[in-house]
C-alpha cells in the first residue's frame, strides 16, 4: 500500500477487523493468519490483561482488591509491538512475551478483567493502538466496546469441551507450565468453563457477539476450514468496497 494512498483508494488502510470469542476458540490463530494474509497489524488485546496480571502477581497485589488494582493500572505501561509470529509484549519496558502464557497468569488475567476501571484503562490503550486502522484486533469486547464501528466483526465460538481440549494441547505444545506437569484435560475444561462464566456474566463489557458480527462456530470445523471462513468474510467486505470505489 502506497503511503500517499487515501482510505477511499485503498479500503485496507483504515480497515479494522474485530475478532471476539471465548478462550480456546482460535482467535489468536485466525487473527495472525488474517493479519499476514491481508497485510494488517495483529493486536492481541488479551496479552495486555495477561501482562497486567503478571505485574500484580509479581508485586503480591491481591486480584480481589479492585482499588489496589486500579492504582496499579495507573502506574503501569503496556505496549504491543509486532513480531514474526506474535506480538512482543512490553510491561514497563520489559519484554514479558514468554512469561504471560502460564496457567496462573492466564487465570489472573480473567480475574482482573472483570473490574470496570481495569477494562476502561485497557480499552483506552487499545483504541489508541488501533486508531489509525489497518489492524486485526482480537479479544472479548472488540466489536462491542473497543471498536463498535469496526468494518468487519467476527465472533468465534466452539463447544466448551472442544475449546478445552485445544487449550490442553496448547499447554503441552508450548510447555506453558514450565517444570510443572500439565494439568489434566478435565481441569483445563473446568477452568475454561469458570472463565466463560466470568467473561459472559461480568457487569462491564460482558462477552457477547455484536449484532452485526459474523458468527463462526468452529466446533465441527478443522482449523483450515475456520481460517478459510474468516478469510472469506474479510474478502467479501474488501470486494464490496473496492468495487464501489471503482464505480465512483
Amino acid at each position: 500500500m502506497s503511503a500517499d494512498e487515501t482510505p477511499e483508494q485503498n479500503p485496507r488502510r483504515n480497515l479494522v477487523v474485530a475478532i471476539d470469542g471465548p478462550a480456546g476458540a482460535g482467535k489468536s490463530t485466525i487473527a495472525r493468519h488474517l493479519a499476514r494474509h491481508f497485510g494488517l497489524l495483529n493486536l492481541e488485546t488479551g496479552a495486555m490483561y495477561r501482562a497486567f496480571a503478571l505485574k500484580a502477581l509479581r508485586l503480591g497485589v491481591s486480584l480481589d482488591d479492585p482499588a489496589s488494582l486500579e492504582q496499579l493500572a495507573a502506574e503501569t505501561e503496556i505496549k504491543l509491538e509486532p513480531g514474526e509470529d506474535e506480538n512482543r509484549v512490553l510491561l514497563d519496558g520489559e519484554d514479558v512475551t514468554g512469561q504471560i502464557r502460564n496457567h496462573e497468569v492466564t487465570d489472573g488475567a480473567s480475574r482482573v478483567s472483570v473490574y470496570p476501571p481495569i477494562r476502561a484503562a485497557m480499552v483506552k490503550r487499545q483504541q489508541q493502538m488501533g486508531a489509525e486502522g489497518g489492524v486485526v484486533m482480537e479479544g472479548r469486547d472488540i466489536g462491542t466496546v473497543v471498536f463498535p464501528n469496526a468494518e468487519v466483526k467476527i465472533f468465534l465460538d466452539a463447544a466448551p469441551e472442544v475449546r478445552g481440549m485445544r487449550r490442553y494441547d496448547q499447554i503441552g505444545q508450548r510447555g506453558l507450565t514450565g517444570a510443572k506437569p500439565a494439568p489434566p484435560p478435565e481441569e483445563v475444561i473446568r477452568d475454561l468453563r469458570a472463565r466463560d462464566e466470568r467473561d459472559r456474566n461480568r457487569a462491564d463489557s460482558p462477552l457477547r457477539p455484536a449484532p452485526d458480527a459474523f458468527l463462526l462456530d468452529s466446533t465441527n470445523l478443522t482449523l483450515e476450514e475456520a481460517v478459510k471462513q474468516a478469510e472469506a468474510t474479510v474478502d467479501a467486505w474488501l470486494a464490496k468496497h473496492e468495487t464501489a470505489n471503482i464505480q465512483q
